[in-house]
């Protein structure tokens, strides 16, 4: 039976929905296993996308998001489906009102997944039939079992020449607790079973559980900043309803704000009265400061509100630090304000001011990882307008003194001089899928990182799960890169944080003119300072132009110097107006540039130009790893 679209009219008015008819879901999967195409056929399918309106990955708005092909941001959708009498899945025939939740992929992008989840009662759990579980759906499955969501494995892809559905099927199964045959077979590309999974989603999804009666409560999951129209909040309401004109309360803050515009998603905004028990939708009240509408807060009515709030998020810590600044001194304003923008929107994102001798005024900032770092900074160049540099990324360090006292380091420059008893480092939880092949490439990668394995398990005859304990440290860098390269793009990679460890590590600073340039100190392992050392001099004597007198670039440990490179001098020809003559004239013009040189050698400054410090900031990886 092939079900036509159905029209965007026939679906239940927001406010008026009567909660047994919403199912709210959420799709969760690995990388590139096709969750926002599968996004992409629903909302074709139920008639909110008209096909002169539709694109591949419609829900990723981001143009950063559609040059990448992932997702960053979960988008939230409302979709009306009609059940047909007799469908094979037992749903109740009628029309029904989808939530659906398109999450990211990637491991950095956890927290947005976490969120979503909160919004919903059951998860699709999609996996590629070509390749099979990864690290990410493993993932992914734990914080949506964590949540107590109804999960719907489905496998993808089917229609691939290289898809072999029956096997990961049964490796599925055995992963959820269910039968091979239950696992629904779908090709997103070409819509195949598309249907069917829907009508899975009515029967199988519980519908949200609240009381209408009750004051209203809604919890915020997400918000973003629009310049009109200032803070937009998406919510999800578990108690009582929203309705237009409220005025509404912020429980954490105890902000109050009166509503401008209450609506729902579908997938483009759509104005509404009320918001009632379950719906997911969206607050407009004007507000323009980025601060009082926080991720994880309930809203209530002012008059006659709730007492006790939802529980909001654990917030995650940041992994990574590195620092940013603007190229332009006068910009460090309007960094701070796009930081503020930004953090709206990605309540991962901490950060505060930080001065540095070589690059002026900036901020310190925390990210989940290396992609989340990197798409961060590029949203700050795209849609603020900002040049920014950023320097080498680094974990959180403790650093413990002989007389007892503690030191946190997030930053190279603020490690401590003086007798250091121990220094603590950050260790990661690793979770690395393969196909068995590859079992000794990834054990000789992972202990040139001074990983340790915790143990392996097949899940099939030819692909294994190895759980590694790896330094934190060791793996922000090209880990994953090498990771790939290794296993010809086959293995799969998930981390969280276990704890800390005691480690050898030391401060390698490098100094042009004796002057340590704080830029490019960083905190390594012993056995691999001189290698990052040499890296160093070696590229920082390649990006810095020439002066009139000769620069020593060198690498210490303390006063120990480790490396170095010499950049030559540049040098006048004074002699080039002596033709013949007593050779005294030409000594005693030399001994004047040679004076000259120790002078300036003296009282001279290195300059050292922005692209020298991206340029070699961008490669600061231990010499040894680059193999």
């Amino acid at each position: 039976m092939t079900q036509q679209p159905v029209s965007n009219r026939a679906a239940p008015q927001p406010g008026s929905t009567d909660p047994a008819i919403i199912r709210n879901f959420c799709i969760i999967a690995h990388i590139d296993h096709g969750k926002s195409t599968l996004a992409d056929r629903m909302l074709q399918l139920t008639g909110v996308v008209d096909a002169r309106a539709a694109r591949a990955q419609y829900l990723d708005r981001m143009d950063i998001e559609r040059e990448r092909g992932i997702t960053i941001k979960s988008q939230a959708v409302r979709m009306p489906w009609t059940v047909p009498a007799g469908n094979e899945q037992s749903a109740e025939p009628g029309t029904y009102v989808l939530n659906m939740i398109d999450t990211p992929g990637h491991v950095d992008f956890t927290y947005e997944v976490s969120r979503s989840l909160e919004a919903c009662e059951a998860a699709v759990l999609l996996v590629d039939a070509a390749q099979g579980i990864e690290a990410q759906t493993l993932a992914n499955l734990y914080l949506a079992m964590g949540a107590d969501l109804h999960i719907i494995p489905v496998l993808n892809k089917i229609d691939l020449p290289s898809a072999n559905p029956e096997k990961y099927a049964a490796e599925l199964a055995g992963l959820v607790g269910c039968e091979p045959d239950d696992v629904l077979r779908v090709s997103a590309k070409t819509g195949l079973g598309v249907e069917e999974l829907l009508n899975h989603i009515v029967a199988e999804t519980p519908p949200p559980v609240g009381d209408a009666d009750k004051p209203a409560r809604a919890l915020i999951f997400d918000s973003v900043y629009d310049t009109y129209r200032g803070v937009i909040t998406y919510v999800r309401v578990v108690d009582g309803s929203l309705t237009h004109r409220d005025r509404i309360k912020m429980m954490s803050t105890g902000a109050t704000h009166e509503m401008l515009e209450i609506g729902v998603i579908s997938p483009e905004q759509v104005k509404a009265t009320e918001l009632g028990v379950g719906e997911v939708g969206y607050l407009i009240t004007g507000v323009k400061d980025v601060r009082q509408s926080r991720v994880g807060d309930t809203v209530t009515t002012q008059h006659h509100g709730a007492v006790d709030a939802l529980g909001g998020y654990k917030h995650p810590n940041p992994m990574v630090y590195a620092g940013l600044y603007p190229i332009d001194g006068d910009q460090f304003g309007d960094l701070r304000e796009a930081l503020e923008k930004l953090q709206l929107n990605d309540a991962a994102l901490t950060f505060e001011p930080e001065t540095s001798g070589a690059l002026g005024f900036g901020f310190r900032i925390g990210f989940l990882g290396l992609l989340h770092m990197e798409i961060t900074r590029d949203r700050l160049e795209r849609e603020f307008d900002l040049d920014l540099i950023s320097t080498a990324p680094n974990v959180v360090y403790e650093v413990l003194m002989e007389d007892g006292s503690k030191v946190v380091v997030t930053n190279p420059s603020e490690f401590p001089e003086g007798k250091i008893d121990e220094v603590h480092e950050p260790v990661v939880k690793a979770t690395i899928l393969s196909p068995s092949d590859y079992i000794g490439t990834i054990m000789e990668l992972c202990q040139t990182k001074r990983g340790n394995l915790q143990g392996m398990d097949y899940l099939s005859e030819d692909r294994v799960e190895m759980r590694y304990t790896l330094p934190m440290g060791e793996i922000v860098f090209d880990f994953f890169d090498q990771l790939k390269s290794r296993t010809k793009g086959y293995a799969s990679l998930d981390y969280e944080r276990s704890g800390e460890q005691a480690a050898d590590l030391v401060k390698v600073d490098i100094l042009l003119q004796g002057e340590p340039v704080d830029a490019f100190s960083a905190i390594v392992h012993r056995d691999a300072a001189y290698g990052y050392g040499v890296m160093m001099a070696g590229k920082l004597k390649e990006l810095i132009p020439r002066q009139q007198f000769e620069v020593p670039i060198q690498a210490a440990i303390g006063a120990r110097v480790i490396a170095r490179e010499n950049i030559r001098a540049i040098r006048k020809d004074v002699l080039a107006k002596c033709y013949g003559g007593d050779i005294s004239r030409k000594r005693k013009l030399l001994e004047k540039q040679k004076a000259g040189k120790k002078r300036m050698k003296n009282i001279g400054s290195v300059e050292v130009p922005p692209e020298a410090f991206i340029a070699a900031l961008a490669t600061t990886q231990p010499a040894e790893s680059k193999k």
